[in-house]
């Protein structure tokens, strides 16, 4: 009896350990499916972050086989798209030729219009370069494609609907009032076509260097003891009210 009791104490340790081994490893298991779960965006500018990247501007100018030269509207394209690269080119410039088109010659001379253009607006010779090619299908109409690299924004693609927005057993987010995997889409889209500057989504400009005369004179006001706020004199004519005075 008493060479048994050593071997029930050593066989409850042992038990014991194994339970606590085991609870420590549910433990680490239910650990792991949070992490897991938590991983899922609920946030769409995490869903559809915009994603900052080098895109190709492409202008497509149109030229009849019976009319060579650029008509006025186009003429102002080709020069907004020459201040356009000369703010925000990352690289040359690329004109696409037809050839073998009913319009190639017509689009020859239209060529040379768009070189003059670009030559006025302060782009060098070297910063273009044209090149040629043939249009697969014959059917559609060939133009001069007029591109160049440049840092954009983007988000999307947009539209994309992995599952049923309405309540469902398999839609789990609707009863639990979470965003659908498509909110946001467009308005991230939209506002990273509407930036101006992309560098601006990262970080802002630095401040530009103050006026000096224009600062000289509010401090001359300040030591004088005057308003330094704009005083517009004829501002009381328009008013169609004496009240507030």
């Amino acid at each position: 009896m008493i060479t048994r009791v050593p071997d029930l104490k050593r066989g409850l340790h042992v038990a014991g350990v194994l339970l606590a081994a085991a609870t420590a490893l549910g433990g680490c298991k239910h650990t792991e499916q949070e992490i897991v779960t938590g991983t899922v965006p609920n946030d769409y500018r995490q869903r559809h972050p915009i994603v900052i990247q080098e895109a190709s501007r492409t202008t497509e100018v149109f030229v009849g086989q019976g009319r060579g030269g650029l008509t006025a509207a186009q003429r102002a394209d080709i020069m907004g798209l020459s201040q356009a690269w000369l703010r925000e080119g990352t690289g040359g410039i690329i004109i696409d030729m037809p050839v073998g088109t009913v319009n190639a010659r017509t689009a020859a001379d239209s060529l040379h219009e768009i070189q003059a253009i670009f030559a006025a607006a302060g782009i060098p010779p070297r910063g273009v370069t044209v090149r040629n090619y043939r249009p697969s299908d014959p059917r559609l109409f060939a133009t001069i494609r007029v591109s160049y690299p440049r840092i954009m924004a983007d988000a999307g693609p947009c539209g994309v609907w992995p599952e049923d927005i309405g309540p469902s057993i398999k839609n789990k987010g609707y009863f639990e009032n979470r965003q659908y995997d498509n909110f946001g889409c467009a308005y991230q889209r939209n506002l990273a076509a509407m930036v101006d500057n992309p560098s601006d989504l990262v970080q802002p400009r630095a401040e530009t260097p103050p006026m000096e005369s224009r600062r000289n004179v509010m401090f001359d006001k300040y030591r004088k003891g005057e308003p330094t706020n704009s005083q517009y004199p004829e501002a009381d004519k328009a008013k169609l009210s004496e009240a507030g005075k």
